[in-house]
């Protein structure tokens, strides 16, 4: 049991390479916090929860999965898509259930880690992952339109009809400077890293328009009130009904926070050398995260790749990194509080707005589209879905269509070819047919593919070569079964040649074998089946000539 747990668990070795690193993963620390403050901020207001709860999330779940994660510079917090999914459950069921709601995601998080589920994320095609993402920024850039003409959005739990039921009540001249706060605010993220991409564009703009707001004393709704201090640990108010009802959006929110996590834990790996990331151990990281962050009123929390590539930039090369960027944020709640109250909320939803466009790359989804229209097609579908209805339900439907058009492809791929006897014809080998099965036979080709060979007249011997077979599953053996015992109906003797030993128990087991005349009809080389094919047609005219010469 320890050798089970053991590899879940943090050990001296995550922090190995501290005394060469600290010094590079102190600066990314700093770096990243400055960059999560505004983010953390902005992703708790846009949930509905509070800027004060993306605050206390970005530190609580920052610390814990940065030890207990399987990432070395993973940096976790409140993300886009995880507001995506609050929001509506948030106007349903009230701020107040969004601590038991981390918690118990947290905890599903949690079991599918020690299960060490972590790799199934490998499995989710890579059109369904950016269609998720392009869903995923449209719905972000959505949910900042009401803070950006400075108004509430309307009721719907769709976003874009709440969009459209939140701009009939504009009132100018609040919405003229909410939407100058967010295009100032917008203006200095684009252009602001052209001079010196290491400058933090986010925080810098969001000072000058808080300077600016403050000092001319423009009409514009504030953060307001921050606690000037972490809260006590508590235990969220629980209740049957109300665990019940938190259930399902758990799950959801638990799937989530795997998929996006993994996904970027994987991304990371993949763009430093700061080792491999274990994805196991990282939903365990994740779900103790969000688990304590629901301890501390906290809502849910992931990895998020758009602080972890900053992390790296910066020059992060352990866990220390992501525990600073936790450390420069608890720093703000006890020292800063008062001026971060002062931050507009419009300048919140154009740093906001920058993100989801960011999020877009337009290379990627140019490659995706122009790959084939099968992935093209599961791309945009994920991408609607997503926007339309909900974002588990858009993944589900993702893989669903890609496995539909992998199955066509890979169906497609099979064949079955009638082959001549080339080699030393003999008088009698127009009653043998030689039919080669190539590719895939399985439940979405088998009966097609055998189609042919079914309708086969005018010969005595059928050699069935699966040498170049690549996949049988049961379906296809079943049907090789019924194929050989329709063809032994009519007098056709079956000879198959060429099985290979991976497919020999599925054969077997389902019957392909016992539905031969005679276990010598299975062959191991083409030429020792069609010279016992070639005797079989001799005796068989034989046998012809002799009932002809004796007519009864």
């Amino acid at each position: 049991m320890r050798g089970y747990f053991a590899p879940l668990l943090p050990g001296a070795a995550d922090y190995r390479r501290l005394p060469r690193t600290w010094r590079s993963d102190l600066v990314a620390g700093i770096t990243v916090g400055i960059v999560a403050l505004p983010l953390a901020l902005a992703f708790g207001v846009s949930s509905g929860v509070g800027a004060e709860v993306g605050l206390i999330t970005a530190i609580i779940a920052g610390i814990v999965a940065a030890v207990f994660g399987g990432s070395n510079v993973q940096v976790s917090g409140p993300t886009g898509a995880m507001v995506v999914i609050l929001g509506p459950i948030v106007a349903v069921q009230g701020p107040q259930v969004v601590p038991l709601l981390s918690l118990m995601a947290g905890i599903f998080v949690l079991i599918a880690g020690v299960l060490k589920i972590g790799r199934v994320v490998s499995y989710i095609p890579w059109p369904v992952i950016e269609g998720f993402t392009l869903g995923i920024a449209v719905i972000i850039f959505l949910q900042q339109v009401p803070a950006a003409f400075g108004v509430s959005p309307g009721p719907s739990t769709n976003t874009l009809v709440a969009v459209v039921e939140a701009l009939p009540t504009v009132a100018w001249p609040v919405t003229a400077t909410a939407i100058a706060t967010t295009v100032a605010v917008a203006a200095i993220m684009v252009f602001l890293p052209r001079l010196n991409r290491h400058i933090p564009a986010s925080l810098i703009a969001i000072i000058v328009v808080t300077i600016v707001v403050t000092v001319a004393n423009l009409p514009i709704d504030r953060i307001g009130q921050l606690p000037s201090a972490l809260p006590a640990p508590t235990f969220p108010a629980v209740t049957l009904p109300l665990v019940a009802t938190l259930a399902g959006p758990a799950l959801t929110i638990a799937a989530l926070a795997a998929i996006e996590s993994l996904l970027s834990a994987r991304v990371a790996a993949s763009i430093s050398d700061t080792g491999p990331y274990d994805a196991d151990r990282e939903l365990v990281g994740q779900g103790l995260a969000s688990v304590a962050s629901g301890f501390f009123g906290g809502m849910p929390a992931t990895g998020a790749i758009a602080r972890t590539a900053v992390n790296l930039r910066s020059g992060a090369q352990s866990r220390l990194a992501a525990i600073i960027h936790s450390l420069v944020l608890i720093a703000v709640v006890y020292l800063a509080t008062s001026a971060v109250s002062l931050i507009p909320l419009a300048a919140l939803a154009g740093v906001l707005m920058i993100t989801a466009i960011r999020m877009i790359s337009r290379s990627t989804v140019r490659s995706v589209i122009t790959a084939s229209r099968s992935d093209a097609a599961v791309f945009v579908g994920t991408a609607v879905v997503t926007v339309s209805f909900d974002l588990i339900i858009a993944v589900g439907i993702g893989i669903a269509a890609a496995a539909f058009f992998a199955l066509r492809t890979l169906a497609a791929s099979g064949g079955v070819h009638r082959e001549e006897i080339r080699e030393s014809p003999q008088p009698g080998d127009e009653e043998i047919a030689v039919f080669r099965l190539d590719g895939a036979l399985f439940f979405g080709a088998a009966d097609r593919m055998v189609e042919e060979i079914n309708l086969i007249s005018s010969v005595s011997v059928v050699i069935l070569r699966l040498s170049q077979l690549q996949v049988l599953d049961a379906t296809g053996a079943r049907v090789i079964t019924e194929l050989v015992q329709s063809l032994e109906r009519r007098n056709i003797t079956v000879l198959i040649k060429g099985i290979q030993e991976r497919h020999l128990h599925v054969a077997t087991r389902v019957g392909v074998i016992s539905a031969l005349r005679h276990q010598n009809h299975l062959f191991v080389d083409l030429p020792a089946a069609i010279e016992h094919a070639r005797s079989h047609v001799r005796r068989t005219r034989a046998q012809q000539s002799g009932a002809q010469g004796h007519p009864s």
